[in-house]
């Protein structure tokens, strides 16, 4: 009986950890661009699996866009520049360095958004974008549900710039953002996190329908920010390279 690698955890499915494992050596650079992974049995036998567990975890990172296989030569690791989909582990994302790092393409995608939303939004974006901040707020506000409401204000900010590539892609750092929400729910006391939180939307929403990019930018920075805080990260309030 093969002795399983414990190394690769026993919470999600056995290809989802396997195919999770080896992102992570990728992510890292032990995996380096261009190299070729170990073969099927090779792996099987490195992580005390069936060969039919690691075909899938293969065949997942090459639907992520990590690897790409060539027939009758094995499974090559492709350079980030050359992925066709976008992928962040979550797992990954309990590191404190990752989590920092996440904040900071937070910071320079959601408040560039936000400054060209003000600019461009429509009464629909702003109905849509004030129903989310009142669920935020409303009798949801201890509950799951604010956790959604949350992300949905910040994906209705992002249609709202009319950039459906803006959209695609701060829709899917959202998702990404949700544990650390929770966290944040957990490490902070829970009423005063809720206050706090709804009053940075509040005045995200007010530069919006100002139509003020300046300060739709600053609002936005300054959430983020602080969200980062309240999870153990510090990030620059402003910007490093100045004011735009």
């Amino acid at each position: 009986m093969k002795q399983r690698l414990a190394a690769i955890g026993t919470v999600e499915t056995l290809p989802h950890r396997v195919a999770a494992f080896l992102s992570r050596e990728i992510e890292s650079g032990e995996l380096n661009p261009g190299a070729r992974l170990p073969t099927e049995q090779e792996l099987s036998e490195k992580f005390g699996v069936s060969r039919n567990v690691v075909r899938e975890a293969i065949a997942q990172l090459r639907a992520d866009g990590m690897i790409e296989a060539r027939q009758g030569i094995g499974a090559f690791v492709l350079a980030p520049e050359q992925r066709a989909a976008i992928r962040i582990d979550r797992e990954a994302l309990k590191d404190t360095h990752n989590m920092e790092r996440l904040f900071e393409l937070r910071c320079i995608l959601e408040a560039e958004a936000a400054a060209l939303a003000a600019t461009r939004r429509e009464k629909e974006h702003l109905d849509s974008i004030k129903a989310a901040l009142d669920r935020m707020g409303g009798e949801e506000r201890w509950e799951e549900g604010s956790i959604d409401a949350d992300l949905l204000f910040h994906r209705e900010i992002a249609r709202a710039t009319g950039n459906s590539y803006i959209h695609t892609f701060i829709s899917f750092v959202c998702e990404q953002i949700r544990q650390s929400i929770h966290y944040a729910r957990l490490t902070n006391p829970l009423h005063d996190l809720v206050e706090i939180n709804v009053g940075e939307h509040v005045r995200i929403y007010d530069a919006l329908v100002a139509g003020d990019p300046d300060a739709a930018e600053a609002a936005m920075r300054a959430h983020i920010v602080g969200a980062a805080n309240r999870v153990g990260v510090k990030l620059p309030l402003q910007k490093t390279t100045g004011a735009r």
